[in-house]
C-alpha cells in the first residue's frame, strides 16, 4: 500500500491537468528524482505529446467560455489518464493491485474533475476574464507544487490532496446556483443559434423557390 498516497495525489491532479501529471511525473522519472515512475512515462514521445497538449490547455484554460468547452471534451479524458497513472504506478512498485489503482486514481481524477468543470462553469458568470486567468495560474501552480511535494513526502500531500478535494465539493455546492445560471445561458444559446439556423435555412429555400414577398401596387 505504499504507493497509495502517490496514486491519489496523482489523480486528484489529473482532474485538474492531466497533461502536467504525465509530464511531470516523466521528468521525475527521467531525471532519477524517484523510482517511482514507470518507464513508459518517461519515454520521449510521451513527454513531448505531453508538453504539447500542456501548451494547448495552458491557453485554453485561461479564456472564457473556451475552458468550459476545453472541461467538457475532457470529461473522459482526465479520469481515464488518473485510471491509467494510477494503475502504472502500482504496476511499478507492486504493492498495490493494478485495478485498486486504476479505480482510485480514476474516481479521484472524476471527482476533482467536476470541482474544476463547475467551479469554472460558476466563474464564467462573470463578465471579466481575469478571474479565469488567475483561478488557471492557481490551478498549474497547485498541481505542480503537490506533485512535487508527492516525490518527497507524498503521505502527507495526499492529506493536502484531499482536503483540497473535499473544500472543492463543498464550494461546488455552494456555486450550485451559479452552475446553473451558466447551464441556462449556455442553452440558451443554443436555442437561439438553432433558431438563426432555421431562420437562414427558410429564407435560403424561399430565395431558391422564387416564392418572395408581395411587390408593391
Amino acid at each position: 500500500m505504499s504507493v497509495l498516497p502517490l496514486v491519489f495525489t496523482s489523480g486528484w491532479a489529473s482532474g485538474i491537468n492531466a497533461y502536467a501529471v504525465v509530464l511531470l511525473l516523466g521528468i521525475f522519472g527521467r531525471t532519477g528524482l524517484t523510482d517511482e515512475v514507470p518507464a513508459s512515462l518517461q519515454r520521449t514521445d510521451v513527454l513531448i505529446v505531453a508538453a504539447v497538449l500542456f501548451l494547448c490547455e495552458a491557453v485554453a484554460d485561461k479564456v472564457p467560455y473556451v475552458d468550459s468547452i476545453w472541461d467538457a471534451l475532457h470529461t473522459v479524458i482526465r479520469p481515464l489518464a488518473g485510471a491509467v497513472i494510477g494503475a502504472l504506478l502500482a504496476g511499478q512498485s507492486g504493492s498495490l493491485s493494478d485495478i485498486a489503482a486504476g479505480a482510485v486514481g480514476g474516481s479521484t481524477a472524476l471527482a476533482s474533475h467536476f470541482v474544476k468543470a463547475g467551479t469554472r462553469m460558476a466563474i464564467n458568470t462573470s463578465p471579466e476574464p481575469f478571474t479565469n486567468v488567475g483561478m488557471s495560474l492557481a490551478e498549474d501552480l497547485g498541481v505542480a507544487g503537490i506533485v512535487t511535494f508527492a516525490m518527497f513526502n507524498p503521505q502527507v500531500a495526499a492529506m493536502i490532496a484531499a482536503v483540497l478535494l473535499a473544500l472543492g465539493l463543498a464550494t461546488l455546492v455552494f456555486l450550485w446556483a451559479r452552475i446553473r445560471r451558466f447551464l441556462r445561458r449556455r442553452a440558451q444559446r443554443r436555442e437561439e443559434r438553432h433558431l438563426a439556423a432555421e431562420a437562414r435555412e427558410s429564407a435560403g429555400t424561399a430565395g431558391s423557390t422564387g416564392i418572395g414577398p408581395a411587390p408593391p401596387r
